[in-house]
């Protein structure tokens, strides 16, 4: 034993804490074994060998097969618009109006709002065949009438949710609770994006609030957090923090973001930590961002006729501003994009919420803003190859809400599972197309029944994806968008 070297030695010792010796071993023999059970269960899981590569996660990547679309533009309705008043025609309904529903339809079922015995509501709009298909589309959407042989209609959806936050969850994630990756994010880490200077994921609120389930509905969920959505405005900075500070000039931002994405490469040498490439990502992608996003955000610069036909006002929170934004970042090879328009709702409970007025208003603006989208995507020839989704988080009851078992003040509908109506457009699905028929109240699906999972299989199909293989491995197991149902719609696909 060399006696000189033991002061130094002890020093050594005392200098290495408890903190210390658990993080070198954990990033050590303990990334080590992590990254090769990775690599054997999910190639798609592991680290790749090639920094460049590595430090840009949304590179493209290839679909498991070839996809109709390339990219989606999903338009949600949170707080489930009523498709009795859309969509579901029912004149039987109508000859119900107002009698007492009969007891077959409230035993064992279980109801957000609705107690004891409430009367039935015939529809609150009038119905018309609408094109060559002869699908019946209400009065409250004269505009979207006329794109009737453009979509496919979905009438026998159906959700096992149902208050708003579990059942937008099971929406867009695939499960009511917190903590799965959204299908946004499954998209874009799956196929990653065609555009490196913008987000592969947008999501664009409007009606003045977010939807019930907040925003992790555009999580990432266990996924690296480079693959959750990227909230935009339409009024003001259209990305928060986007401008740089008084004083900062882009040439200091950039040597500020090379010095510190040298210091996250030599961390993520060393550790091989997946979070430290989104961290890079996200430094240079936001550096991009503050060039592209302000250009393709801007509606100013869009001719008089486009603005007409979207009914937008520049400036202005508003779906129809959404949608055409939509239009915008797909036209740049945006992968997936998401609007949620907020106030669908239709309880009864005041005017804003009745079913026959608050609805109506709904209906107005979407109705022109939603037919202009497709519209505008088909003569871009955009629309082949893009995938339009519309839909809410599950539908409404045929009889009229009663809460508490007490009379509501205006007309109303209350949360229902059973049945409900989305419609998808473009990206290989056929036109004038009507799956599933619900009975002669619109209470349960009769034919053509799918499920919340069906149809992300079936949206994750169009892009070239098989659901049942795109997964991720999280705590010992694999995971997916589709936990373990699912099956692809091919009956509305071309």
């Amino acid at each position: 034993m060399k006696m000189a070297n033991l002061p130094f030695d002890i020093e050594q010792l005392k200098n290495i804490s408890r903190r210390h010796f658990l993080w070198e071993s954990a990033a050590g023999l303990g990334a080590a074994a992590l990254g090769t059970f990775l690599a054997g269960c999910d190639a798609r899981n592991a680290i790749p060998k090639n920094l460049a590569s590595a430090t840009d996660p949304m590179l493209p990547k290839p679909s498991h097969f070839p996809g109709k679309a390339k990219r989606v533009i999903y338009l949600h309705m949170a707080g489930a618009p009523s498709q009795l008043e859309l969509f579901d025609f029912k004149p039987e309904l109508q000859k119900l109006h107002n009698q007492l529903c009969p007891p077959s339809l409230l035993e064992g079922k279980r109801f957000a709002f609705i107690r004891g015995t409430p009367k039935m509501l015939g529809p609150q709009a009038d119905f018309k065949q609408r094109g060559q298909s002869g699908a019946y589309v209400s009065e409250h959407l004269p505009h979207f009438a006329k794109m009737a042989d453009e979509v496919s209609f979905l009438k026998g959806v159906y959700t096992d949710q149902f208050n708003h936050a579990p059942a937008q969850l099971f929406v867009h994630t695939g499960s009511p609770r917190l903590g799965r990756p959204s299908i946004g994010s499954w998209v874009t880490y799956g196929l990653g994006s065609e555009n490196n200077n913008l987000p592969g994921f947008v999501v664009l609120t409007s009606g003045g609030k977010t939807p019930d389930a907040g925003k992790s509905v555009w999580g990432s969920g266990f996924l690296p957090s480079v693959y959750q959505g990227v909230q935009c405005r339409s009024e003001g900075d259209p990305v928060l923090f986007l401008s740089d500070p008084e004083g900062v000039d882009r040439n200091l931002k950039k040597k500020t973001i090379d010095a510190i994405n040298d210091v996250n490469r030599q961390h993520f040498q060393e550790y091989n930590d997946p979070e430290t490439l989104t961290r890079i990502a996200q430094y240079e992608m936001a550096f991009r961002m503050q060039v592209s996003v302000p250009e393709v955000m801007n509606i100013n610069s869009e001719p008089e006729y486009i603005h007409q036909l979207y009914g937008t006002t520049p400036g202005k929170a508003s779906f129809a501003n959404n949608c055409l934004l939509a239009r915008k970042l797909v036209e740049q090879d945006v992968r997936f994009v998401q609007l949620f328009d907020w106030g669908w709702d239709s309880h009864g409970t005041d005017e804003n919420l009745a079913i026959d007025i608050g609805f109506r208003n709904k209906c107005r603006e979407i109705d022109r803003a939603m037919t202009a989208l497709l519209l505008d995507l088909k003569q871009r020839g955009l629309l082949e190859e893009t995938l339009v989704v519309w839909g809410g988080e599950f539908g409404r009851t045929p009889m009229q809400e009663n809460r508490e078992n007490k009379n509501n003040p205006f007309l109303g509908r209350d949360h229902h599972v059973e049945a409900f109506t989305m419609w998808m457009a473009g990206g290989g699905i056929k036109q004038g197309m009507t799956w599933g028929e619900t009975d002669e109240i619109g209470y349960y699906p009769i034919n053509g029944k799918v499920s919340v999972h069906d149809v992300q299989a079936t949206i994750l199909n169009q892009l070239g994806m098989d659901h049942e293989k795109l997964t991720y491995h999280f705590q010992g197991r694999p995971f997916r968008l589709t936990d373990v149902a699912g099956k692809v719609i091919s009956e509305i696909i071309a």
